[in-house]
C-alpha cells in the first residue's frame, strides 16, 4: 500500500526555501574552491625541498636530517639526551657512523597549506619539525626556540614545543648557489638556526644573526620499512 502525502503551500514553499539555501551554500563552496585554486595557480610557488636522492620531501614521511659538514658517514641530529643520562632539550648531532633520530615534516595544524598538492614540503613555507623518538615521553618532540634562553642573542633550538605557537615553526631554505641543490637551512622570523660547542663539545642547535655559525642539512628518507630488490643486491 502506497501513501501519497500532500504538501501543503506553507511546507512547499518552506522545502523550496530549504533547497535553494543548500544550492546557494553548495555554489559558494565551489566557488570559494576555486577562487583558491586559480590564485595557488596563479602564483609561483616556491621550489619543493629535495631529499639526497632528488625525490621531493613529503610531510608526514620520515627523514634523518644531516649537517653537510659531517660527510657521507656522518651522524643526524638527535636530542642531547640521547648522549646524557638526565633529559635536557637541546639538540645537537650524533656521532659520525650514527644515523640520528627520524623526524616529521608538517605544516601547522590551523595553518592552510596549498591547495595542489597538499603532500609537498615546499621552501620558504612555515612548516613543524617533530623528532619521532620514544626519549623523554612526558614532553612533545617538537622543535622550538627557547623563548627564555639565557642568552637571547642564540637561543637555544629544544624539543618539547607547541605545534600551534609560533616559536616552532621553522622555514626550510636553499643554501646553495645551484638550482637543483639539495642543501637547506633553517629559519625564523628571528633568525637563522646555526651551532655553538654544547654538551661533550659536540655541536648545539642555536638561533642565530651569526652567518658563520649556520648549520646547513641534507635531507636523507628513512628506507628502513622499504625492502627493494635494489636494495637487497646493495646489501
Amino acid at each position: 500500500m502506497c501513501l501519497i502525502t500532500q504538501l501543503t503551500p506553507k511546507q512547499n514553499k518552506r522545502k523550496t526555501i530549504t533547497i535553494m539555501s543548500s544550492s546557494l551554500l553548495l555554489s559558494f563552496l565551489i566557488a570559494l574552491l576555486l577562487a583558491a585554486a586559480v590564485c595557488t595557480h596563479g602564483q609561483v610557488l616556491p621550489p619543493p625541498v629535495t631529499d639526497t636522492d632528488g625525490n621531493i620531501v613529503r610531510v608526514n614521511e620520515r627523514y634523518i636530517i644531516q649537517p653537510v659538514n659531517t660527510g657521507i658517514n656522518g651522524g643526524g641530529l638527535i636530542p642531547v639526551a640521547a648522549i646524557l643520562p638526565s633529559c635536557p632539550l637541546g639538540i645537537t648531532e650524533a656521532f659520525p657512523g650514527e644515523s640520528g633520530v627520524l623526524v616529521r615534516i608538517a605544516f601547522p595544524p590551523w595553518l592552510i597549506p596549498p591547495i595542489l598538492p597538499l603532500t609537498i614540503v615546499r621552501t620558504n613555507t612555515d612548516m613543524t619539525i617533530e623528532f619521532q623518538s620514544n626519549i623523554c615521553n612526558r614532553i612533545s618532540k617538537f622543535w622550538e626556540v627557547d623563548e627564555f634562553a639565557q642568552n637571547p642573542n642564540q637561543p637555544e633550538i629544544l624539543i618539547g614545543g607547541n605545534q600551534r605557537r609560533r616559536n616552532s615553526w621553522f622555514r626550510i631554505e636553499r643554501a646553495g648557489k645551484e638550482a637543483q641543490t639539495n642543501i637547506y637551512k633553517f629559519t625564523t622570523s628571528a633568525g637563522t638556526v646555526g651551532t655553538i660547542s654544547g654538551a661533550l663539545d659536540s655541536p648545539q642547535l642555536v638561533l642565530t644573526n651569526d652567518v658563520d655559525k649556520t648549520i646547513f642539512v641534507k635531507f636523507i628518507r628513512d628506507v628502513s620499512t622499504v625492502v627493494t630488490s635494489t636494495s637487497r643486491v646493495e646489501k
